[in-house]
Order: C-alpha cells, then structure tokens, then sequence
C-alpha cells in the first residue's frame, strides 16, 4: 500500500463485514472521502454537520478497529464538513478528489498576534507569486493553521491567475509518487509533471523519509523551480535547522527564502475563532460561556473548534438546549493545560519508562544501556510534541544541550517509524497527554 487511498481502500473493505447491511455501509461509510493523513488521525470531508455526528457517535469505534487491523497501531478519525467539495486539476490535467476544502480561504482565516506574519506573508504570496516571497516555508505545531494558509494561498492564486499551473500536495504523497515511479525505472513523468508548474505547494514536509533518492528528486524540482522564479510554499512542524531527516543543501535551500511560524493563539485570537466558528454553525454561546472556552482551551486551532462543534452537536442532540455544565464537561474532556507544566512532564517520562521497565531516574539519567537510551529519546520526542517548551528546555531537563535534544528526537522519529511497537508507545503517550 503505497498511498492513503490505498489503506482506506483496505479499511473500507474490512468495514464492510463489521455492518449487518450493505445499505448501512452505503449511507454512512461510502460517502467519507479521505483527504490526509497527520499526527495518527486521519481526516475525512462529509457533505453534512448531521453526517459526520452520526458517523462519530455510532461508527467511529468501527473505522478505528479497521485502520488499526491495516495499519498495526490506534488511529485517529476527524471529519470536517464541506458541502461542496471542489476538484483540483494538476499539472497534467488529471482530476482528483480535492484536498481543498472551500472554507479555507484568507476571508476566514482568523488573525492575531500569533500568526499574523504567516498571514501577511501568505497574502503576498497569493498576490506576487515567485517575487520576494520565494521560496516561502510555514512551520508550527500541528493544528495552528499552516495547511489552512497554504489552502488560501492555493485557492487564491486559482482565482487570481486561472491559467496558472499548480500542484497541491503533501510531502508523503509526493514521496510515493516517487517510490511508484523508482518501481518502474521511470521517473520521467513525475520530473514532468513536478518541474514544469508554475508553483508547487507541498504540506506537511516532515512527513517524508529519510530517502536519498527522494531528497535527490526533491532538491534538483526545488533549484529547477527556484532558478524560473516559479514560487515554492512548504509547511512543517519544525523550522529548518530542526530538520535532520533532510540533507543539509535542502535545508540550507528552505532558509535562504522566507521563513514564517505559527504559535498557539492567544486569548483574543481564541475567542474570535470561537464567535467566528459559532456563526457558521448558527451556535448562539453567551459571552460567559465564550470567554469559559477561550480561556481553558488553549493548545491549537483544531481543538478550539472541535470543541465549538462537540457543543453544537450536543444542542441539536438535546432538541436545541444544552446546559453550561454539559458545556463545562465538554470542555473539560478536551482541555490540555489542566495540570501544571512540572507535572505532565514527570508523568510523561514516568509513561514512557514503564513502558521499558527501567526508572524514571534512568530516563533522567546519564545512562547508555540501548532500553534506557531509547527510552529518553522517546521522551523527549513527546514532550516536544504536547507541549510549547523549547529545545533548550527540554535539555535542560536531561542535561543536553540543543544539538544533543535535535538528534535524540530526529532518532526517535526514526525509530517509532521503523518499529511498529514503538510507534504504539509513541502514539498512545501523545495522545493520553495531549488530553490533560
């Protein structure tokens, strides 16, 4: 299986036989369509608000069990909802499934201090492609808005340049364009198709292997591009000096352009995505509820209107009442900042160092035994994954420097990717601390 489409394929067919009729499966399962793939979930779009709250209440558990009897390890499902789901055109005018959706534009974006140079710059983009912006990398934590700014970009250079040529992509999908294409001993057509666009937007960059003839590919594209003046936007988790999956000459490429990060909203900016997401779902919240959300539910974007959604499908579940308790109670169950720092970082490592049977103060320890190694390097990885806290903090917890925490993090990347077992510990720790 080399691309999501085909694991959802597979998963769809083991769905299948877990329904007592084919015309359940029709109705509810046929009409997800599976657009990426990020941070164990993946993301579907369905036509209907009604959908996707019946689908999440009475299937989830259902499409969960499968991915995890495709996949080997626990999943994550998120369905966003798009009445109309464009088609995009690439290079050689193949048509497929959008993995745009129409309400990711620069109108609804929700700016504030946290974001607004990703945005400025992402207009100017949208405006003067290939000029001062170029190349242009967006990096931040997952669920700040990054694959939402390149959305708005792709859809306003559409609208802006109709005759333009552009590819929308994910770095994992263009990897396996590649690896099809090293199959058959011909990579012409992805050279083709990759090298004559006049901008090429790849997200979730990170995402890619540690594959030398990829990063072969992928520099020669990027310097055909770039010498054209053809205008290239990434995204990522990292900036670049973080990126030790990638050779040094592509990362010495991503920062001679512009680099912008996204950070946590903070409180205004939470508060204006909720009101914003309230209106389009037509979800009357008081002021003192709104503010009650804002203030607790701090971590990303998606969780702020996952939350504003969860609290929208409880009031038509409750025939169009909900009480501000049933609210706290839903905010409660997403909230991630309800224990102090100090302590989420002691029940990590804790975790993590059950999970080896060695000690906590192993893990903290100078020790070189390989279990106790793999141990610390898996501990810093989630900690950087659930929590704000710099690279020079997280060593100051060990005792390493920032190189040393880089390395260690890069090696438990490519371990949980090597190892099934490890992938499990690594998924299950995140997403158990992800919700305190």
């Amino acid at each position: 299986m080399d691309t999501i489409g085909d694991v959802w394929n597979e998963v769809r067919s083991i769905c299948k036989t877990k329904f007592s009729s084919d015309s359940m499966y029709r109705l509810w399962i046929e009409p997800l369509e599976l657009v990426k793939f990020e941070n164990d979930t993946f993301i579907f779009i369905i036509s209907s608000e009604f959908k996707k709250t019946i689908i999440m209440d009475k299937f989830s558990d259902i499409i969960k069990e499968s991915f995890e009897e495709v996949m080997g390890f626990p999943v994550e499902i998120d369905i966003l909802v798009s009445a109309n789901k464009p088609v995009l055109k690439s290079s050689d005018d193949d048509e497929k499934p959008a993995q745009e959706i129409r309400e990711f534009t620069f109108d609804n974006f929700i700016v504030g201090k946290s974001n607004d140079f990703a945005y400025s710059v992402s207009l100017g983009v949208a405006a003067n492609p290939g000029t001062l912006h170029n190349p242009l990398l967006i990096y931040g934590r997952s669920g700040l808005g990054k694959t939402h700014l390149l959305l708005a970009i792709n859809h306003e250079l559409r609208l802006r340049f109709p005759d333009m040529v552009i590819i929308y992509t994910t770095g994992e999908d263009m990897m396996s364009e590649l690896i099809s294409a090293l199959k058959v001993k011909n990579t012409v057509p992805f050279r083709n198709k990759y090298r004559n666009v006049d901008a090429l937007l790849v997200d979730d960059i990170q995402f890619i292997k540690k594959s030398e003839a990829f990063q072969e590919e992928f520099f020669h594209t990027f310097d055909t591009l770039h010498r054209a003046g053809k205008q290239i936007v990434i995204t990522s988790d990292v900036p670049p000096r973080e990126m030790l999956i990638l050779d040094e000459r592509l990362r010495t490429r991503f920062e001679q352009g512009i680099l912008a990060d996204v950070q946590p909203p903070d409180y205004d900016t939470r508060k204006a995505i909720i009101i914003n997401k309230c209106e389009q779902l037509e979800l009357k919240l008081g002021n003192k509820l709104i503010d009650y959300i804002a203030q607790n539910v701090k971590n990303n974007i998606r969780q702020i209107e996952g939350t504003v959604n969860k609290i929208s499908a409880y009031t038509k579940a409750y025939g169009g009442t909900i009480t501000e308790n049933q609210i706290k109670d839903i905010v409660k169950d997403v909230t991630t900042d309800s224990k102090p720092l100090s302590e989420k970082i002691e029940n990590i490592i804790s975790y993590i160092a059950k999970s080896f049977g060695v000690s906590s103060s192993d893990v903290k320890s100078d020790k070189r035994q390989a279990d106790i190694n793999t141990a610390r390097q898996l501990s810093m990885y989630v900690i950087k994954e659930v929590t704000s806290m710099t690279l020079q903090d997280i060593g100051k917890l060990f005792g390493k420097n920032h190189s040393t925490v880089l390395h260690s993090i890069a090696q438990a990347k490519e371990k949980t990717e090597e190892n099934t077992q490890l992938k499990v510990i690594f998924t299950e720790a995140v997403d158990e601390f992800r919700k305190e």
